[in-house]
């Protein structure tokens, strides 16, 4: 038998995640089991399981995967690179432009993926962890970098700007994660369900703009 190259390895592993990335696209990550990939790849039990020993594994590929494709750092840097000639209230502001942008870029798809995952972080906390723990640092996957990157900034800007905020950084970009998923969930759910009361209702750019004036409030609102 000829010797499988590696080349023919990442090629079939990228395959099944191909087929991972559609299959949960249509179904939760909660509800999808190795079936349904084995189903959307046309391959067979054994072929799956020469490259992945169980579900979990292509999840973990997958979500390393999108994470890879859709990385945020550059585009942060670019926005960070201004601080030292912009006033902090803009660079803030366009942080947050950023990432309306990357949003509305990024494709519903990947964006439900996402949300999809935070459904199985809340229904199975215990596995969620696992799989998180083997990704790796929170600053690998977008919305970590963003939080690393601009809780540092501001506590610089709260130093050199003399602001005290009305909570600390640490809860600021606390309330930056939860209003990111909730703007999130808001986006995907406008653009992917049919109703009057939602459809075309949660626009990214009128939400993250919401967001950075309040951050910007909560940064100097102490200030006598």
């Amino acid at each position: 038998m000829p010797r499988v190259t590696d080349d023919y390895y990442e090629k079939k592993r990228g395959e099944i995640i191909e087929a991972a990335y559609r299959v949960c696209t249509k179904k939760t990550i909660g509800s999808v089991d190795m079936k349904d990939i084995i189903e959307e790849t046309g391959f067979s039990h054994g072929v799956i399981y020469r490259y992945y020993r169980e579900l979990d594994e292509v999840l973990l590929d997958l979500v390393s995967e999108i994470n890879r494709r859709n990385k945020i750092d550059g585009r942060l840097e670019s926005v960070l690179d201004n601080a030292d000639f912009l006033d902090w209230k803009k660079i803030v502001a366009d942080v947050f432009k950023m990432l309306s942008d990357y949003m509305g870029e990024v494709g519903i798809d990947v964006l439900k993926i996402s949300l999809y995952s935070d459904m199985l972080a809340a229904c199975d906390p215990v596995r969620a962890a696992k799989i998180a723990e083997r990704l790796g640092k929170s600053e690998d996957n977008p919305l970590g970098c963003v939080v690393f990157a601009l809780g540092k900034y501001l506590k610089k800007a709260a130093k050199e700007n003399g602001l005290k905020p009305s909570r600390t950084v640490d809860e600021i970009m606390q309330f930056v994660v939860a209003s990111y998923q909730g703007i999130q969930t808001a986006y995907v759910l406008s653009e992917c369900y049919e109703s009057s009361q939602l459809k075309n209702k949660y626009r990214p750019k009128k939400m993250f703009g919401c967001l950075a004036e309040s951050v910007i409030a909560m940064m100097e609102g102490k200030n006598e």
